[in-house]
C-alpha cells in the first residue's frame, strides 16, 4: 500500500483530475491513500511546523516505511526509485510519502524518514508536486512490472 500525507488542500480542478487519473492507474497495482492535512497559514513558521507535525504523526504507523520529500533530500532516477520501492515492499507493507507545506517539514518529521527524497533543488507548488509524485509512483509500478511506459 502507498500512503501520501500532504500538507494543504488541492483547490484547482485540473490538478484534482490529474491526481484522480494517476490514482486510478496506481490502483491497478496497489492500494493508494491520500491524506490531506490542513496547512497552518496564519502563524509563525515554527508554530506552523509544530502544529502540522502533530497532525502528520496521527497518520504514521510504526510499520510504515517513511519517505520524506525534502529539497535537501537524495536525488535519484526513476529506475533507482523503482528498485528501492521493490526492495522496500519485501519488508514493509506500507510506504508512506510525506509532503510538507509552504514551510516544509519539521525536524521531528524528517527524523522519522527512512529515506529523504528530493525531486529537484527547484521549488514546486505543493499542489502540482502531488501530481508529480503520483506520476512517479505510477512509473515505478510500470517499471517494476516490465510494462511499457517508462522511457
Amino acid at each position: 500500500m502507498i500512503k501520501i500525507i500532504a500538507v494543504g488542500n488541492i483547490k484547482e480542478n485540473y490538478l484534482k483530475e490529474a491526481m484522480e487519473e494517476y490514482r486510478k492507474r496506481i490502483n491497478k497495482f496497489t492500494n493508494i491513500k491520500i491524506i490531506e492535512i490542513k496547512e497552518e497559514g496564519k502563524v509563525e513558521q515554527e508554530k506552523a511546523l509544530e502544529l502540522e507535525q502533530e497532525k502528520i504523526k496521527r497518520y504514521l504507523e510504526e510499520k510504515d516505511y517513511i519517505i520524506t520529500l525534502e529539497i535537501d533530500g537524495q536525488e535519484i532516477s526513476s529506475v533507482e526509485l523503482a528498485q528501492k520501492i521493490d526492495k522496500i515492499l519485501i519488508e514493509h507493507s506500507t510506504i508512506t510519502f510525506i509532503i510538507g507545506g509552504s514551510y516544509g517539514l519539521s525536524d521531528k518529521i524528517k527524523e522519522k524518514g527512512n529515506l529523504h527524497l528530493s525531486f529537484s533543488k527547484m521549488t514546486f507548488p505543493h499542489q502540482l508536486f502531488r501530481v508529480l509524485l503520483l506520476e512517479q509512483i505510477y512509473r515505478v509500478y510500470k517499471i517494476n512490472n516490465n510494462e511499457a511506459y517508462h522511457k
